[in-house]
């Protein structure tokens, strides 16, 4: 057999302790011991311990050998009551995991956060998908896929055709200008009524002019816009016309990389951080002949809209912040200080900040839009469906030329906009494996009236009634599943990419400059406790939701609340692309006596089957076709004359909170 030689890191303690007498290595543990395994032929036990005695005789010399090894430890350890406490018991396991960097506080801190929030999600996963063995049920939705994405059998990517809206006329004000949708500024770009650079000019200058009061601009990308505006007056001069997009401004949100411009994904950590690389949307959108004016807010690390410059406001509310990552597409495109942006979402990036801030957003199928260039959270969440032929690679925080996390999709006035944007940034990226050449038909042709569509509890009543009055069959609806941990999940999945991706910016104590303590750092020091076993289970678990909803999904689309958290989760763990539209305002709760403009913006999302972008945007197009929310203007800073707004940083906002 083998004995375990302890030295402790008290002086004098030398030990010989048997395999079974697990109560005093503990002890010793506690002290900082180190073991180390020495070769010893005899069996023997200590006396002392009667409850790790083995079976075998000791001889009189080892009882005698074991009792003074014995209380010689129980001496020593005394001597070390300091060390003898919880955080240094914990320290040891944290050691087995590589991970004892932490501080003693914070390994408290995530022994807290795994019972009261890990164990749970553990064993809700298990009780799903783990009560078998043998694994021959509910396989994981994480397949490798040996083809390496060097095939592309999704078919042909036809581009949208679109409508040219004819009578466009300038308007007499650049406040009008601002709200006009991208076909109609292109249109008045085609009909020379007014130039790139003149447009260019004007969103710059509304950028500047309310980034004080929002927050929501990183960079200025002002060089580069005008010579891309000269670029596309002089080409339209020529007869060279590249589409609805040419010359139109737009603004990227700022963990989509653009050379020589800082890419500094929200952080601190990154604010001075310059990537030469050319996202591949960036790529699209250039081609298209559209012209980048800034880089605009990412919160911190893509969480949220807390970032180093500040935290991004609603321009319907300015007393309030615009909630998600996407906050500077949401918000620049809401107070029209953009026509258009793209944002990303992982988890509610897009669909919180645009339903906060009244815009039309959408969130895209998986692998619709490449991502090449755009900061990496989470390579698991951007599965659409459970395909043994998914594709996985790891990709280190610092290579971000070939990552993949987020959804991108487009921040616009309208679902036609959307329409638009989407059919000029899809399609494959040869640097993405998991994008792919989507077959979508064009949402401008669906004819919605041979569809059925469901609509859940929470779903707006307008959007239904509308839609059927368009001839669509509408239907009560509701998603079937048994699975009980959908938000526990994501957390899981997310929480522990995205620390794949932030490991050294962990270990070296950067988490401490972080913006928002209680976001990415409490949960990335969480996620490092979560076992791999665990990890899988969740994926199990997400293996059998996806299966769960497809059964159910039995209509061509469904509407229901866009903000809802177990549906953002479920959503982006299934891969049900979604679109969010404005459905009305409401009053402001504590609305002052005298009144205000504020106002609190009524949406609703209409969802679709992955790969089914288009039903979802052509229902929003009919919606539009009829109503005229998404054409309303938020008051910004002109808020009424008697209103006022109480400095807002003094709110508390909580941190996400799972919900079991």
């Amino acid at each position: 057999m083998a004995t375990l030689l302890l030295r402790g890191k008290c002086p004098g303690v030398t030990a010989l302790v048997l395999p079974r007498v697990g109560l005093c290595l503990s002890l010793f543990l506690c002290c900082g011991g180190a073991a180390a395994v020495a070769p010893h032929r005899d069996q023997f036990q200590n006396p002392i311990a009667a409850h790790c005695l083995t079976s075998s005789t000791p001889s009189p010399s080892h009882r005698i050998l074991a009792a003074l090894t014995s209380l010689d430890m129980e001496s020593k350890i005394s001597q070390c009551p300091q060390q003898n406490s919880e955080a240094s018991s914990l320290r040891h396991a944290f050691k087995i995991l590589d991970a004892d960097f932490f501080t003693d506080n914070k390994i408290l801190e995530v022994a807290k956060g795994a019972e009261e929030f890990n164990i749970p999600i553990i064993r809700a996963n298990r009780k799903s998908v783990a009560s078998v063995d043998g694994g021959l049920q509910n396989p994981s939705c994480l397949v490798f896929d040996p083809n390496w994405g060097s095939e592309q059998p999704d078919g042909i990517n036809r581009r949208f055709t679109h409508p040219v809206p004819s009578g466009i006329q300038r308007p007499g004000s650049n406040e009008d200008i601002a709200f006009m949708s991208v076909l109609e500024l292109g249109e008045l770009i085609r009909t020379r009524q007014i130039t790139s650079e003149e447009l260019t000019r004007l969103f710059l200058e509304r950028l500047r002019r309310y980034n004080g009061i929002l927050e929501a601009v990183v960079s200025y990308t002002e060089e580069l816009a005008y010579a891309q505006a000269k670029r596309a007056d002089e080409l339209l001069a020529q007869g060279v016309d590249l589409g609805p997009l040419h010359g139109i401004p737009y603004g990227l949100k700022d963990i989509i990389a653009v050379p020589e411009y800082h890419t500094t994904w929200g952080s601190t950590s990154f604010k001075d951080q310059v990537l030469d690389i050319d996202a591949w949307v960036y790529q699209r959108l250039r081609s298209a002949g559209a012209v980048l004016v800034a880089k605009l807010v990412s919160g911190s690390l893509a969480y949220d809209d807390i970032w180093f410059g500040g935290r991004t406001r609603n321009p319907w509310n300015i007393e309030e912040f615009s909630t998600g990552s996407s906050a500077g597409p949401a918000a620049c495109t809401s107070a029209g200080m953009v026509p258009f942006a793209i944002g990303s979402e992982t988890a509610g990036s897009i669909t919180y900040p645009a339903a906060r801030c009244g815009v039309t957003a959408l969130r895209p199928t998986f692998g619709a839009v490449g991502r090449t260039g755009v900061m990496s959270i989470s390579e698991s969440l951007v599965t659409s469906y459970c395909h043994p032929g998914l594709f996985l690679r790891e990709v280190d925080n610092d290579d971000i030329s070939n990552s993949w996390q987020d959804k991108l999709g487009p921040f616009c006035r309208s679902a036609a906009d959307c329409t638009i944007i989407l059919d000029a940034i899809r399609g494959r990226d040869p640097d993405d494996p998991s994008s792919r050449d989507i077959p979508l038909d064009n949402p401008f042709t669906v004819d919605i009236t041979k569809l059925t569509v469901g609509y859940l509890d929470d779903a707006e009543m307008e959007v239904v009634q509308v839609l059927s009055s368009k001839g669509v069959t509408m239907v009560p609806f509701r998603l079937n599943y048994t699975v009980d941990s959908v938000q526990g999940i994501l957390n899981f999945t997310m929480d522990v990419d995205m620390l794949a991706h932030f490991d050294e910016w962990q270990r070296l104590g950067k988490d401490d400059q972080y913006e928002a303590q209680e976001q990415w750092p409490v949960e990335l020091r969480r996620a490092r406790v979560v076992p791999a076993v665990d990890y899988v289970q969740a994926q199990r678990a997400r293996g059998k939701l996806i299966r769960e909803v497809r059964e159910s999904f039995n209509v061509d689309a469904f509407i229901g609340n866009a903000t809802d958290w177990e549906k953002v989760c479920l959503g982006n763990l299934v891969g049900v692309p979604v679109i969010v539209v404005p459905t009305g305002y409401a009053n402001i709760s504590a609305s002052p006596p005298s009144g205000t403009r504020r106002r609190t913006t009524v949406t609703t999302g209409i969802y679709a089957p992955p790969q089914k972008d288009h039903i979802a945007l052509a229902l929003a197009i009919a919606y539009q076709s009829v109503t005229d929310h998404h054409k309303q203007r938020p008051p910004i800073n002109d808020t009424g004359p008697n209103d006022w707004t109480p400095n807002a940083q003094s709110k508390k906002y909580p941190p996400r909170q799972l919900l079991l």
